[in-house]
Formats: C-alpha cells, sequence, structure tokens
C-alpha cells in the first residue's frame, strides 16, 4: 500500500469511495461525497493533508483534513476518513491517520479536532477535546468530538470547522 497526497485526477474515485464507504442500508445517499467536493473547492483545503491510501494503482483509501480554528488561533479539522469497505480491518484507516499526525505535525500545527467513534480513534492518542479545554460547535458531540495534541502550547476554546461543514 502506497500514502500519497490527493491528485485533481483522484477526486472522481474518492468521491465514489466515501459514497461506498458511508452508504446507507436504505440506499440513500450519504453527505460525504457532498462535503468532499465542497472542501476540496473551499478555502481551508490543505493540499498536504488529503490523503489516499493506493493499493494495486487504486483508491482504497482517503483521509482529508482542513483548516479550523479554535477561537482566532488555527487547528484541523480531520474527516471525511474512509476506507472501501472490502478493504476496512486491514490497518489503512489506522496508516491514514499516522501519515495525517506525521504531516500536520511537520507543518507545524498544534492539534487536529475531529468528530467520531470514541472506541476507536483514542487507540490513535484522540481523547476528549474538552479535556484540552476545546470545546465543540454542539455540545451534544460529548465524548465523540475528540482531539490530538501535536505541541505543548494546545489553543483552548470554540472550534469551528472549515466553512462546508456549516452546510452539513
Amino acid at each position: 500500500m502506497e500514502l500519497r497526497s490527493e491528485r485533481p485526477g483522484d477526486r472522481a474515485a474518492i468521491l465514489r469511495l466515501a459514497g461506498r464507504a458511508f452508504g446507507t442500508q436504505d440506499g440513500a445517499a450519504p453527505p460525504e461525497p457532498a462535503l468532499l467536493a465542497a472542501l476540496f473547492a473551499a478555502e481551508e483545503y490543505i493540499p498536504e493533508l488529503s490523503i489516499v491510501a493506493e493499493q494495486a494503482h487504486a483508491v482504497v483509501g482517503h483521509c482529508i483534513t482542513t483548516r479550523g480554528w479554535i477561537g482566532r488561533e488555527p487547528a484541523l479539522g480531520l474527516g471525511p476518513l474512509a476506507v472501501l469497505p472490502e478493504w476496512q480491518r486491514r490497518g489503512i484507516g489506522a496508516a491514514l491517520l499516522a501519515e495525517t499526525s506525521r504531516r500536520a505535525a511537520e507543518l507545524g500545527e498544534r492539534v487536529i479536532v475531529l468528530l467520531g467513534h470514541a472506541g476507536y480513534y483514542p487507540r490513535f492518542g484522540y481523547r476528549p477535546a474538552a479535556e484540552l479545554g476545546i470545546l465543540a460547535p454542539d455540545p451534544a458531540w460529548g465524548g465523540h468530538f475528540m482531539a490530538l495534541p501535536l505541541a505543548a502550547d494546545v489553543p483552548a476554546g470554540l472550534f469551528r470547522y472549515a466553512a462546508p461543514f456549516n452546510d452539513l
């Protein structure tokens, strides 16, 4: 498996991947493909933090992390993270998370936040964001709103995602 930065030619495959990974039992279209398309066009898009997992020249996983803010301080918002259903439980999500963290630290970022499964992300160092003084945009998210500190001086306050998240 190769981890690399997303290229514009990958976008159709990424959108299909997200549709399959987040597909619902009733066949309703999930919101993630539209969110990704909007994030690719957003001012908050960070090319180095849109990472694909490629196997045999096919995109099997993708993770995007975009600019967010804690108060007026820059921060990162991770997601969506998606892996094709037939490739799940093979460490691809873990590899994408590790690569995202490594790249974000190299870019000098201080913290990554996400809304996700409280049983999955703590394995990778994420913990409830409230423990760091980072407040969720929606208090109902509780322990599902998590943060990974990348520096000692993590800002505290209300987190704000990239603009396309406001349309969900």
